[in-house]
């Protein structure tokens, strides 16, 4: 299979993955919004505004060119995947929380990404570009993640052990694509890819931290728990980087392998800070505010 038909199938394959995504979703996962309000709220302001402006500060802080400043922009605004959920079970987050707010950050990332992505073209490459997500491609991305959702969660009311069969095989295929996705950039990219990746890995590494800390501390300064602190740092650490990817990458859409570098450098930063960062963060910080059991009889 040559890489241009790699790239032809992106849109399919981030489709299946978002359809194995709604398999494990249900509507109570939306319901259960209203246990944590102050968690969600503080957990999308950061995801929906604050990440943005921080990126946008990191991009002209470093002077990155217009293609990768985009690509970061693309990054930062689309949802967290179910890696989040991963760590934030491995270091003792909130998961049902997790799940909340990746249902949520899918539906709203439809309408706040393709509005960012568009500013940022404007801003970096000239209003005029015919590089974007105009109408008819943010029709394209709605019916890439939103309507194989539906009908995941359809699928998951209707024959619930269907979906959690499906659970497995569906994440198996998500690494699969992801490394296709990676190969084809640098496939597409060829030497160049040695000397973007210099001039970006800095700048994936501190949005990343950055993520992260706000993340976590970001809940924790309006009185949220350490658990849903916990949930909230990978949610908004952990960025969907093959829906980034397919969205810089698909034919259909932005069609820039250089767009789609940031995303493909944050996939593999990302396992590897968000492991150190439960060690050294989130388990430390749980350990001194669990309850001190002492022994009977001294």
């Amino acid at each position: 299979m040559d890489n241009s038909t790699v790239l032809l199938l992106f849109p399919i394959t981030v489709a299946v993955i978002m359809l194995g995504l709604g398999l494990t979703l249900t509507t109570a996962d939306f319901r259960r919004v209203v246990r944590y309000p102050r968690a969600m709220v503080v957990c999308l302001v950061c995801q929906m505004v604050v990440l943005p402006a921080i990126c946008l500060g990191l991009v002209v802080l470093f002077g990155l060119a217009p293609e990768l400043a985009i690509g970061m922009m693309l990054l930062a605004a689309s949802p967290g995947g179910s890696t989040a959920s991963l760590y934030s079970h491995l270091f003792k987050g909130d998961v049902a929380l997790n799940i909340s707010l990746t249902a949520v950050n899918s539906v709203l990332a439809m309408f706040t990404l393709p509005l960012i992505v568009n500013l940022s073209v404007a801003g970096f490459l000239g209003a005029d570009s015919s590089i974007g997500l105009q109408f008819d491609k943010v029709v394209q991305v709605f019916a890439m993640v939103l309507v194989p959702i539906a009908i995941g969660m359809v699928l998951r009311s209707r024959f619930p052990r269907f979906a959690v069969r499906m659970e497995r095989p569906v994440k198996i295929l998500s690494v699969v694509v992801l490394i296709m996705m990676i190969a084809g950039v640098i496939s597409g990219l060829g030497e160049e890819v040695f000397a973007i990746l210099g001039d970006i890995i800095v700048v994936v590494l501190l949005f990343n931290l950055i993520s992260m800390t706000i993340g976590y501390f970001g809940p924790r300064l309006f009185k949220a728990g350490p658990r849903e602190a916990t949930a909230s740092a990978f949610e908004i650490g952990l960025h969907n980087a093959t829906l980034s990817i397919a969205i810089a990458m698909s034919p259909t859409l932005l069609d820039n392998t250089e767009m789609a570098m940031p995303s493909v450098t944050y996939g593999f930063v990302m396992f590897i800070t968000a492991m150190i960062f439960g060690f050294v963060v989130a388990r430390r910080v749980q350990a001194r505010t669990d309850p001190v059991v002492t022994p009977s009889g001294t």
